[in-house]
Parts: structure tokens; C-alpha cells; sequence
């Protein structure tokens, strides 16, 4: 882990990004450099479908979140009603 330990923090998350969203979970357990880096919003936008702002600004009820990491589990764990409650996402 040496070598990956002296990359710069965005590196790290731009590897990570080009994964997938489990492996960038996991990744966190191999140093505090992957444990920073796996949370940052440029690793976890890329796993959000392109249009999430559309799909988010069409929910029903309001969808909060501090980052995008929390965002993707939010939305991969309950679905959001959009559409005036006519389709759920």
C-alpha cells in the first residue's frame, strides 16, 4: 500500500471512481488515504445516474443529503416516488 499511500488524495479518487460503487466502499479499509479518498463527491457523482439533479428536483418528497456518497446509498435503498407520485425511481 506504500505506493498508493504517496499518490495525492485526488489521484486516489480517480482510480477509486473508475471502479465500482462497492469497491470504492471497500477500498476504505485498506488505508486512511483510500478512507478519505473513497469519500470524496468526485468518486460518488460518477456512480449517480447522469440526470440525478432531474430525478431528484421530480421527487415527491424532498430528498436531503450531504454528499453524494449518502445520496447514492439513499437512492439505492429507497426508492423515490417522482412524476406527481406516478413513477417511482
Amino acid at each position: 500500500m506504500e505506493g498508493f499511500g504517496r499518490l495525492p488524495e485526488e489521484c486516489i479518487s480517480e482510480i477509486l471512481s473508475l471502479t465500482t460503487a462497492l469497491d470504492a466502499s471497500r477500498s476504505s479499509i485498506l488505508s486512511k488515504e483510500f478512507r478519505s479518498a473513497g469519500s470524496d463527491d468526485v468518486v460518488w457523482e460518477r456512480f449517480l445516474p447522469p440526470d440525478y439533479e432531474d430525478i431528484i428536483s421530480a421527487s415527491v418528497s424532498p430528498v436531503t443529503y450531504d454528499s453524494k456518497k449518502q445520496l447514492y446509498l439513499t437512492l439505492s435503498h429507497s426508492p423515490i416516488f417522482i412524476n406527481g407520485g406516478k413513477m417511482v425511481t
